[in-house]
């Protein structure tokens, strides 16, 4: 290292102190993590609050060099503004394509926070061609390399034939020009056997979201069947029956908490535990109710701001604690571009089981949401101004999202809509309460070396 070079502690730094007297940096723009023992503790923080033009003692060199290289501190001259602008400027690349798909738009559940009104049913055939010619025609272009398909719905194992036929259709066109494909599913876990669970894999669909709010008890009186009847219990069964498939794949177990089951949810852990915290393929992920915009926004009993923090952190902590593995939608938000919402970059788009065009599935029927149709053809008509409404709400406009720490992670759209509705600037959990969010990987990591 020329030691007449001057370095500065990059703008996009967040650090903590950790259990054993050590130091965990993060750092927003390289997306490095980086942990640090009690012994080099000091040194670390001295490279880190130097002055560009402090001499650096011998034995920290070698640290120095590490930080350079993980993006901890950078060249004196570095603009790193710039670079933040230019990765802003990468994410509108048309390389890479998320569609989301509701291949029906109908729930056998009918869960008391759900904001979904279910006005469609299975998606209609000239919406599946239209489709399977759209992503055919995408991947022969040459121009697409990446396609990722999110099944949503509604219950999207209500409409398996839709996921069957298409999923066939995408790995074939895919495969066919060098496009590397991968697909993940949110539902509600009832039609989950392992039949079926085998199938999905199969159609490369390997990372899945799956709630359970608490105990049978707890859980059924809140995400009961449609005219009555529990969930729990064959959710459980069909879970317990996953463990036995030799294939990788992840399940997020999703707990959404509010201030009618919080001690449920303590409860319930160790539960968890017992069942799972022998497969690391399932993960736990605690996350707050909202109000979205359903019929019951006003009779929920959501959580305040100060809580909704606090406790998801808790229940990760306690979770770790007991042997549970968290779900990496947390580290994976931590990335460069990771917290950004699918609704707010210009390659992803949710299909309607009628075909209409839509950025976020919370505001379906919000008139600046519905953004056109998709064809029997594979042609589509879409409003770029509307588009643009989604797109560029974020850093462009906001002097505080542009000097932030975290903006190379969420480019100041982690929620494009509650910008939108609120004014005010969304920003991620993780974020909010970054110190915490940097403890809760390093307690997985310590959890997993003891594994």
């Amino acid at each position: 290292m020329t030691q007449n070079v001057q370095w500065k502690p990059s703008r996009f730094n967040a650090r903590t102190a950790v259990d054993d007297g050590g130091l965990m940096l993060f750092n927003s723009y390289t997306g490095a993590l980086a942990v640090f023992g009690p012994e080099e503790n000091q040194q670390v923080v001295a490279l880190l609050d130097a002055r560009p033009d402090d001499p650096v003692p011998e034995s920290s060199l070698s640290l120095q060099e590490q930080l350079l290289q993980h993006g901890f501190l950078v060249n004196a001259a570095t603009d790193e503004l710039k670079q933040a602008e230019e990765l802003h400027q990468s994410v509108q690349q048309q390389n890479s394509m998320h569609l989301v798909l509701l291949a029906t738009e109908a729930c056998n559940f009918r869960c008391l926070y759900c904001y979904e009104s279910f006005p469609r049913a299975t998606m209609k055939n000239h919406v599946v061609s239209g489709l399977e010619a759209y992503i055919q025609q995408q991947a022969q272009s040459g121009n697409l390399q990446q396609l990722t398909i999110s099944w949503h719905g509604g219950e999207p194992l209500l409409a398996p034939h839709v996921i069957e036929q298409l999923s066939q259709s995408f790995i074939r066109s895919c495969d066919q020009h060098g496009v590397l494909y991968g697909a993940e599913i949110s539902t509600n876990g009832y039609y989950l056997s392992r039949e079926r669970f085998e199938q999905l894999l199969d159609w490369r669909v390997e990372r899945f979201m799956v709630t359970l709010d608490g105990s049978e008890e707890v859980h059924d009186a809140r995400r009961g069947l449609h005219g009555g009847g529990g969930t729990f219990r064959r959710i459980v069964d069909n879970l317990l029956s996953l463990k036995d498939v030799q294939r990788p794949f992840e399940i997020n177990l999703r707990v959404n908490f509010d201030n009618s089951n919080l001690e449920a949810v303590t409860d319930f852990i160790p539960q968890l535990t017992e069942w799972f915290a022998d497969d690391p393929r399932f993960k736990v992920y605690f996350r707050p109710v909202g109000c979205m915009g359903g019929e019951n926004d006003l009779n929920l009993p959501v959580c305040d701001d100060r809580t909704k923090d606090r406790k998801i952190w808790e229940f990760n902590e306690a979770a770790i604690a007991q042997g549970l593995t968290v779900s990496s939608f947390i580290s994976d938000i931590l990335l460069p571009t990771g917290a950004i919402c699918y609704a707010a970059k210009p390659n992803s788009l949710i299909v309607g089981s009628d075909g209409k065009l839509y950025k976020c599935s919370v505001a379906i029927d919000q008139e600046n949401n519905q953004l056109g149709q998709i064809h029997g053809d594979g042609s589509m008509e879409l409003d770029l101004d509307k588009m643009a409404l989604w797109t560029t709400s974020g850093e462009e406009t906001d002097a505080k999202c542009q000097a932030c720490f975290f903006r190379p992670a969420c480019q100041g759209n982690h929620c494009p809509l509650y910008r939108m509705r609120t004014g005010n600037r969304p920003c991620s959990y993780e974020k909010r309460q970054i110190k915490r969010t940097l403890r809760t990987v390093w307690l997985q990591s310590q959890s997993e070396e003891v594994k």
